[in-house]
């Protein structure tokens, strides 16, 4: 798969370095921007508040499937009800909301887990299996909260909540899972 991710900090550059290591073809864009015409899938990894910034300078966004991993630090643009859906406004294509609750200090620790950590995400149906099988790929066990509304904000809006959790341990892996499945 041809992925391009807009982003090279922590989540998109980690992201990046996993799907290489799983097979797919993987361009990172940096603050440059740079062509993203070719791209099976748009990854959107920058500072929640920089969306637009961000995405005005990539070329070659018309309608591919996306995955909004940016994380909310400030007020949203109250003109859309989530990071998400200002995303979708821009590229246009489904859109999903992943990796925006798992901590990209740990990529590298995920593989030594005893059983694989999961990753909450919301998607519109034609972006949901492709979201689920780059989840995987990169070492997550998908878990699916439901469409992208009202799910993108949920996961936004829990946000608070990881980062208190972090201030006490740390960067932490969670996983769900049916009782009987562990």
């Amino acid at each position: 798969m041809n992925i391009t991710v807009i982003g090279r900090g922590r989540v998109g550059g980690g992201l990046a370095r996993l799907w290489e290591k799983a097979g797919h073809q993987v361009r990172t864009l940096g603050r440059d921007g740079g062509d993203a015409s070719d791209a099976d899938v748009v990854v959107v990894a920058v500072p929640g508040d920089t969306i637009a910034e961000a995405l005005r300078r990539v070329t070659g966004l018309n309608g591919q499937v996306t995955i909004d991993a940016t994380n909310l630090y400030t007020e949203r643009d109250s003109a859309f009800p989530s990071l998400a859906h200002q995303v979708k406004s821009i590229i246009g294509g489904p859109t999903a909301k992943s990796f925006s609750t798992v901590f990209a200090a740990a990529y590298d620790q995920i593989t030594a887990q005893r059983v694989t950590p999961s990753n909450l995400f919301a998607a519109e149906p034609a972006a949901k299996d492709v979201t689920a099988r780059l989840i995987r790929d990169a070492g997550f066990d998908p878990v699916y909260v439901g469409d992208l509304d009202p799910g993108a904000r949920l996961l936004e809006d829990s946000s608070g909540l990881t980062r208190a959790l972090a201030g006490q341990i740390g960067p932490f892996f969670y996983r769900y899972a049916v009782p009987g499945e562990l």
